[in-house]
């Protein structure tokens, strides 16, 4: 009996700019896997394009991935580091001939290109190097190393996703596995480290699928063993489209600085393209103990922020009103949105937690919160929006006036005896709630919309509450 390999799976980004949502979802389903089954999620940074590849965009990744809460094992793996091994590689594939040194000038190459596009075939190397002897080499002139593809039958590529993926062989050139100027290429450089770190699973996007055909040429010529593969559809945008900007292909930081908890972005990802039965919310824990790669779909899956929204809302709803209080004001001042909340003392944050029951059941996003607490920032006299202006006038204006005389009678300020003093109010004024309720809440907050208005007034407390009243009365 053979034993059974851990699971070992990798995300592989290019530090070129930010972590998009795309490879958000990449890593996700990466690190699902891994966890599920006990394995290894391991972190290896692409950045051999020297010229983009930016500390600050290396960095961004790590952020994106620690907001997301996918944690990698061990040590993060840099692939310009390990150019040597990839040389030597290519130097190994050399010696058992199942490489060569090719001498094809760029204008010889520029004619193949010509002559294929006249007779209507793709764009293919000829192969005029591949059994030449290196004697007749041109002089002066640096060769580029290729990769010696077999030329009959065909390769398969087993996908969980995809299944069974056939390329015939002669429609793979012989690719180019070492530049001119004695740099690997990618699908090199790819083989040589996912073999070095042991991955069994190679999760990614299905934009690889040719160069898993590719790769897997090369991992049978070195005699090593080719790693599962999992090609992902790519995200679409809910119009069905390519994912653009427009539809959310946005920085994961840009949907922490729109005030999306990490956990229902976890959610959304994975739902995104793989399925669980019916099931549309799960925690974390739920999605590392059903995750498996035979229930990701085949077609592209499409992102809606509707749904995003909604989904985060019930987070919110059912997260911890101490977190939510500090997440919102850590998003607040990150956005230069808000200052040190010392201008409503330093109880501000005691006030905001007291506020949150109310705040949260109708926003989908911490930012929602942080506006609907403006209330509990604003110096009096407090501004007003156009609809609190509206709703102030002479009449509601005489009407606060009658109101603020009995609530200076009231030294109990809990949310329960103001509202009993206001509808006991509302009786001897033979009005509705509600007439009362509105510009009361124009005066407190400065808007028609706010959370329950009598949870408002007790954690404003009395003082400011009566403050601010009077300030509107006048």
């Amino acid at each position: 009996m053979t034993e059974q390999k851990q699971v070992v799976t990798r995300f592989a980004p290019s530090p070129t700019g930010y972590l998009h949502i795309g490879g958000g979802r990449t890593a996700l389903f990466s690190w699902l896997y891994a966890r599920r089954h006990n394995g290894k999620f391991l972190l290896r940074i692409e950045d051999t394009d020297r010229e983009r590849s930016t500390e600050p965009a290396i960095e961004a990744i790590f952020e994106g991935l620690r907001w997301l809460g996918l944690d990698w094992d061990g040590e993060v793996t840099y692939q310009f580091a390990r150019q040597a091994r990839h040389r030597e590689v290519a130097e190994e594939l050399l010696r058992q001939g199942k490489a060569y040194h090719c001498y094809t000038s760029a204008q010889e190459l520029e004619e193949m290109r010509e002559k294929a596009k006249a007779e209507g075939r793709p764009i293919r190397y000829d192969g005029r190097w591949r059994d030449r002897d290196p004697s007749e080499a041109p002089a002066g002139v640096k060769p580029v190393i290729r990769f010696k593809s077999p030329n009959e039958g065909e390769t398969i590529v087993r996908d969980h996703v995809m299944g069974d993926v056939r390329f015939a062989n002669e429609q793979l050139d012989d690719l180019i596995i070492v530049r001119s100027d004695g740099t690997p290429t990618y699908n090199l450089s790819v083989v040589v480290d996912d073999h070095d770190m042991g991955v069994t699973h190679i999760i990614r996007g299905d934009d690889h699928l040719t160069n898993a055909g590719r790769q897997s040429q090369i991992y049978a010529a070195m005699g090593w063993d080719i790693p599962e593969f999992a090609h992902v559809p790519l995200i679409h945008g809910a119009d069905g489209a390519k994912l653009s900007k427009r539809h959310g292909a946005l920085g994961v930081d840009a949907y922490r600085d729109m005030g999306y908890l990490p956990e229902a972005m976890r959610n959304y990802l994975a739902r995104l393209g793989w399925s669980h039965g019916d099931e549309e919310i799960f925690s974390t824990e739920q999605a590392i103990q059903w995750f498996d790669l035979e229930h990701i779909g085949r077609s592209p899956s499409r992102f809606d922020f509707v749904k995003l929204e909604n989904l985060n809302g019930h987070y919110i709803r059912v997260t911890d009103d101490t977190r939510l209080a500090d997440e919102t004001i850590a998003l607040m001042k990150h956005l230069g949105l808000w200052d040190d909340g010392s201008n409503f003392g330093s109880d501000f944050r005691a006030k905001l937690i007291a506020a949150m029951p109310g705040l949260k059941e109708r926003a989908k996003t911490l930012l929602d919160i942080g506006k609907g607490a403006e209330f509990l920032r604003a110096k009096r006299p407090i501004p007003l929006d156009d609809n609190a202006q509206k709703l102030l006038n002479d009449e509601a204006r005489a009407l606060l006036r009658r109101l603020l005389a009995t609530f200076e009678t009231r030294q109990d300020w809990a949310a329960g005896e103001i509202e009993a003093t206001v509808r006991e109010f509302a009786d001897t004024e033979n009005l509705k709630l509600g007439k009362v309720a509105q510009p009361l809440r124009a005066a407190v907050t400065g808007s028609s919309v706010s959370p329950p208005i009598f949870d408002v007034l007790a954690t404003l407390g009395r003082e400011e509450s009566l403050g601010r009243i009077r300030d509107q009365a006048a």
